[in-house]
C-alpha cells in the first residue's frame, strides 16, 4: 500500500535571500479508491491512502446506504485489480474496496448510484437537498445535545491542529475531529478530500458501534458546506464547528435540522450561525 507522504526533489527559491536551493519535500498522498458493492463499481474519490474501511463505512452512512455496522458484513481489497504491464502479473494496488451489504442496504445502493461524483473537490455527495437528508436519516438529531462549554469550542480547532501529524510535514491535508463531551476524547483523521476525512472519523464511530453520536461535536479544519453539515447529521451529531466560514447552504441545513453550526472559531471568539442553545 502506498504511503501517506511520498518524498520528492524540488527547487526552493527565496527572493528576499536571493536564493535557489534544491532540497526534498514531502508530499500528501493522494491516489483514487475505488468503492464496489458485491463486486459491482459503485463510485470512486480520490483519497489519501489509509483508514480505508472506515472512510468506506462513512461515506455509506452519509448517503443513507447504511444506518449500522451490521448493514456491512465484509470489506476486502480485490487482489488482481490491475496487470503489471512489464511482467503480466496481476498485483493489489489497495485502491479497490468491495463490501457485501445486507440485502436492504445494497437495494439502497443500487438506487443511489447514479447520484455519486467524483472528484475530491466536492466529494462524493450523493445527496443534493435538505429534504433529502431528512428523508435518508437513520439517526434525528437530539434536542439540545449535546451541551459545550463555550471555552471548549474555542479550544476545538487547536486540539485538531495538535493531531494533525500528516499535515504537519505537508501543508496538504484536510482535517477532521468527532470530540466527545462526555468522555472528553478526540479522534482525528486526516485526507486529501475533507469530505474524506470527516466521513474517515464518522465512519470509526460507525465501526465502534457508537451511532447516534448524541454527544459528539464533529471539529472541521476548513469551512463548514453543506455536505459536512449533512454528513453530521446522517450520524445524529448535533454540533460542527470550524476555524473558517459556513455555506450559506450549511447554515440553512443547520437551521433545519436543529444542527448547531460555530464557525470562524478564532482565539476566544466565534460566531453561532444555527440554534445557540447547545453552547453555554
Amino acid at each position: 500500500m502506498s504511503r501517506l507522504t511520498t518524498r520528492r526533489r524540488i527547487e526552493r527559491i527565496d527572493l528576499a535571500r536571493g536564493t535557489r536551493v534544491a532540497k526534498t519535500d514531502s508530499l500528501a498522498g493522494e491516489e483514487p479508491l475505488e468503492i464496489r458493492v458485491g463486486g459491482q463499481p459503485l463510485t470512486v474519490t480520490m483519497r489519501t491512502p489509509g483508514h480505508d474501511v472506515e472512510l468506506v463505512h462513512g461515506f455509506l452512512l452519509s448517503e443513507g446506504v447504511i444506518g449500522s455496522r451490521e448493514d456491512l458484513m465484509t470489506a476486502r481489497y480485490c487482489d488482481g485489480s490491475v496487470t503489471i504491464e512489464e511482467t503480466g502479473v496481476a498485483a493489489n494496488t489497495y485502491n479497490v474496496l468491495d463490501v457485501e451489504l445486507t440485502t436492504d442496504a445494497a437495494l439502497r445502493a443500487a438506487q443511489a448510484v447514479r447520484s455519486f461524483g467524483t472528484t475530491s473537490s466536492c466529494g462524493v455527495c450523493g445527496s443534493a437537498s435538505i429534504d433529502d437528508v431528512e428523508r435518508q436519516s437513520h439517526f434525528p438529531v437530539a434536542a439540545g445535545k449535546p451541551v459545550v462549554d463555550a471555552q471548549l469550542v474555542t479550544r476545538l480547532p487547536h486540539l485538531l491542529r495538535e493531531q494533525q501529524k500528516v499535515f504537519g510535514k505537508t501543508g496538504g491535508l484536510h482535517g477532521a475531529g468527532l470530540f466527545d463531551v462526555e468522555s472528553s476524547t478526540l479522534l482525528v483523521r486526516e485526507d486529501v478530500g475533507r469530505h474524506n476525512a470527516a466521513d474517515k472519523v464518522i465512519g470509526a464511530a460507525v465501526m465502534e458501534g457508537r451511532l447516534p453520536l448524541a454527544t459528539g461535536v464533529l471539529v472541521l479544519s476548513g469551512r463548514v458546506s453543506f455536505e459536512l453539515v449533512q454528513k453530521a447529521a446522517m450520524a445524529g451529531i448535533g454540533m460542527a464547528g470550524a476555524g473558517a466560514a459556513p455555506s450559506s447552504l450549511a447554515g440553512a441545513l443547520g437551521g433545519r435540522l436543529g444542527i448547531t453550526v460555530a464557525a470562524f472559531v478564532r482565539g476566544e471568539s466565534f460566531n453561532l450561525y444555527t440554534p445557540p442553545d447547545r453552547v453555554v
